[in-house]
């Protein structure tokens, strides 16, 4: 019998039995991950996956997402803070490019990390501000015989990532080190790393967009990777025009909510591939004293967007439900000429209470906050399975392990819970919690994410209650 031709074999697919997700991303060769489409019957697959394996979803069936995203040294709590409690809060200085999110997120007071508190260890406050951040455990002042603990994503990811492609991803637009002695004693992986697979194992978090966008949409092996890039290259081809004559074929097959959801998703991944490519044509460059690889864009602030871009693509596919981005090190001394500062923000950060100082300090915290506002801007657009966006349906952690980076405090921590849990977190609030450990609150979320059988994480003295 003759064998069907790979054209034959589509034909077939699309237009007979068993149209479904799963022989879509067959059809297609699986060179790209979809989006959840409704035509395509995803809430019976996805719940048979949730029924087999405990993982937690939405009540109407959507998967739950998690993400932790940390900022550097701290802010200036007076312009961090809101005056006051509650559902009307007065939006603060440092957060006022969250005011069009206000309804999707919650300012989390009185939250600490006692662990990270110097102690009998002394300096090093940003180490463990950096490491402590989602272990919660006190580390061991080493430059070589490192020892943390388990952080709570992947914590997280041991129990529930085996029913995505991807356990967890782990993403920074910061350098990256493994060893070596960085903060007054510390072992660098303990700066440069937030995420911890055991005490001993920082998980190695990527700086280079174009690695991890081929890490996600890469067909086959890593060499089989490496050669299509090669042959994209050389081509000039984009990674979407190995795919696009079977998208074209599968929308005829849509209904029409549905057509525009994969227009709107394959609009944007070729817009990331583009502006991953055209951060590579201006080849290696250097920043004070630091050379860029190729990949990583000139301007920090679009390499920060491409991260949060792929991260709200990530999350769009189900290719993982769990991951962190280090936006920077704590400690990190880069400059923001883009905005007029031509200081170190590490530098900055220890203002000696100088106004013009804490101004630009202020300045800088405002700006990581636009970025993070754009961003849930981006995940409230998208609509998930089941009608609502991905922000309703995910929780996402902005924060990071210093207060007041003037002292190195490391209590009344400033964080922010974004997203509903599916509709079981409140939002569009500011509430003080009056003192308690911040892994409290990663309990409180481990709960939600269908985690079972964990008593204590870190340094908790129970969950947080209603949140």
């Amino acid at each position: 019998m003759k064998s069907s031709s790979k054209h034959e074999t589509n034909t077939n697919f699309l237009s007979g039995k068993g149209f479904n997700r799963r022989n879509f991303l067959r059809g297609i060769g699986a060179c790209i991950a979809l989006p959840a489409l409704e035509s395509l019957k995803p809430f019976q697959s996805l719940a048979a996956v949730t029924s087999a394996s405990g993982l937690a979803t939405t009540a109407t069936g959507a998967p739950l997402r998690t993400a932790f995203v940390v900022f550097p040294n701290g802010s200036i709590p007076s312009a961090w803070w809101p005056k006051s409690e509650g559902i009307d809060f007065e939006m603060s200085p440092t957060l006022q490019p969250l005011a069009e999110s206000r309804r999707h997120f919650q300012l989390m007071g009185g939250l600490d990390h006692m662990e990270a508190v110097g102690g009998m260890d002394g300096g090093g406050d940003h180490a463990r501000g950096n490491s402590v951040f989602l272990t919660g455990v006190r580390l061991k002042k080493s430059a070589t015989d490192i020892r943390a603990g388990v952080s709570i994503d992947q914590l997280i990811a041991s129990k529930v990532g085996q029913t995505t492609r991807l356990p967890s991803l782990e993403l920074t637009c910061d350098s990256v080190r493994k060893s070596g002695g960085c903060d007054s004693g510390y072992s660098c992986a303990y700066q440069y790393n937030i995420s911890w697979s055991s005490a001993k194992t920082p998980v190695t978090p990527e700086s280079n967009p174009r690695l991890v966008f081929e890490r996600l949409f890469g067909a086959g092996t890593p060499l089989e990777r490496g050669r299509n890039l090669e042959l994209r290259q050389k081509e000039q081809r984009s990674l979407l025009d190995f795919v696009m004559d079977d998208a074209r074929r599968m929308k005829n097959r849509l209904g029409v909510g549905d057509k525009d959801k994969l227009d709107q998703y394959l609009t944007a991944v070729r817009e990331i591939e583009q502006r991953i490519q055209q951060s590579e044509r201006f080849g290696k460059v250097k920043d004070p004293g630091v050379e860029t690889p190729a990949g990583i864009p000139n301007s920090h602030a679009e390499h920060i967007q491409l991260m949060y871009d792929i991260l709200v693509t990530t999350f769009q596919t189900d290719s993982t439900r769990v991951a962190s981005l280090l936006l920077a090190h704590d400690g990190s001394n880069r400059s923001f000429s883009d905005i007029g500062i031509s200081e170190g923000h590490h530098d900055l950060s220890h203002h000696q209470n100088k106004e013009d100082r804490i101004k630009k300090v202020a300045q800088i915290d405002l700006w990581y906050a636009t970025q993070f506002a754009k961003f849930l801007e981006k995940m409230e657009a998208v609509k998930d399975i089941d009608g609502k966006s991905l922000l309703h349906n995910s929780m996402i952690v902005y924060g990071g392990g210093n207060a007041d980076g003037n002292r190195h405090t490391h209590n009344n921590l400033p964080i922010i819970l974004a997203g509903a849990g599916g509709g079981t977190l409140s939002t569009g609030r500011y509430v003080s919690f009056g003192g308690k450990p911040t892994t409290n609150l990663f309990l409180t979320m481990a709960d939600r994410m269908g985690v079972t059988g964990v008593e204590r994480f870190g340094d908790s003295t129970g969950r947080l209650g209603a949140v």
